[in-house]
C-alpha cells in the first residue's frame, strides 16, 4: 500500500492482503487509510479503466470472470468518450464489477465472434481461458448513458446465468492438458530470495503455464 503520492510505503509488500494484513485486518486497515487521505474529488468524476492491450483486457476479463466493455472508438473521438463515460462507469451498479477497455482499431474482431463492422461500445463475453470471446450486445458510440448501464446490467445477469463459477486448481489443470498458455509482459513467477531475479515454478511443463518456460500462468 502506498500513500496518494506514490512514493510513501504504508505496508510492507507480499503476495496478497493476507499476507500483509493478516486473515482478518485487510478490512480495517483499508478503511483506516481511506480515512487518512479523504477523497479530493466526486468518485463519479474517476478515470475510466483502460487497459495497455486489448488482448490483456480479454485475458483478465476471463480470470476476473467479468463481462468486459470495449468502447471502439475514431482517435478523434475517444477523448471525449473517456469524459463521458465516467459516470457509466462509477455507477453503484457498475463499478467493480465489469472491465473496461479502449481500443481504436479493429484486430481485436479476429478474437471476437458477432463483433459488426461499425465502431461502439461493445460487450463481451470472455471465453474460459481468455485468448477469445464473443460478443453480448453492442451500442452506438452516442448511446445515453441509462441506456449504457441497463443494457450493462442485463449482459451481466445473462453471464451470471451463464457461466459457470472457476475453481482455480481445476481452471490450471484443464488449460495445462490443453496446452493454454499466455505469454504476459511480465515474467511469471517470484523473487523469492530477494536477488532480483525470477525465480521459475520448476518442474513439468512450464508449471502453471503448461508448454513454455517455467512459471507461466494459465487462463
Amino acid at each position: 500500500m502506498l500513500a496518494p503520492d506514490g512514493q510513501e510505503w504504508l505496508s510492507r509488500a507480499s503476495r496478497g492482503p493476507q499476507q500483509v494484513f493478516g486473515r482478518s485486518g485487510a478490512t480495517d486497515a483499508l478503511h483506516r487509510y481511506a480515512l487518512m487521505y479523504p477523497a479530493k474529488a466526486d468518485s463519479k468524476d474517476a478515470l475510466v479503466q483502460d487497459f495497455h492491450s486489448f488482448r490483456q483486457a480479454l485475458n483478465v476479463a476471463s480470470a476476473d470472470q467479468r463481462v468486459l466493455v470495449l468502447i471502439n472508438a475514431p482517435a478523434d473521438q475517444e477523448p471525449k468518450l473517456r469524459q463521458a463515460l465516467r459516470p457509466v462507469a462509477n455507477h453503484a451498479s457498475v463499478i467493480g464489477r465489469f472491465h473496461f477497455d479502449f481500443e481504436q482499431g479493429s484486430e481485436w474482431k479476429t478474437k471476437i465472434s458477432g463483433a459488426s463492422k461499425q465502431p461502439g461500445i461493445v460487450l463481451i463475453h470472455a471465453g474460459e481461458f481468455g485468448m477469445k470471446g464473443k460478443v453480448l450486445k453492442q451500442l452506438p458510440l452516442n448511446a445515453q448513458k441509462n441506456e449504457i448501464i441497463a443494457a450493462m446490467q442485463q449482459a451481466n445477469a445473462r453471464f451470471a446465468a451463464t457461466t459457470e463459477l472457476k475453481v482455480y486448481s481445476q481452471h490450471v489443470a484443464k488449460g495445462n492438458r490443453q496446452g493454454i498458455y499466455f505469454e504476459g509482459a511480465v515474467p511469471y513467477g517470484e523473487d523469492r530470495d530477494g536477488d532480483g531475479e525470477i525465480d521459475h515454478r520448476g518442474g513439468g511443463r512450464g508449471g502453471f503455464g503448461g508448454r513454455g518456460t517455467g512459471g507461466g500462468s494459465t487462463r
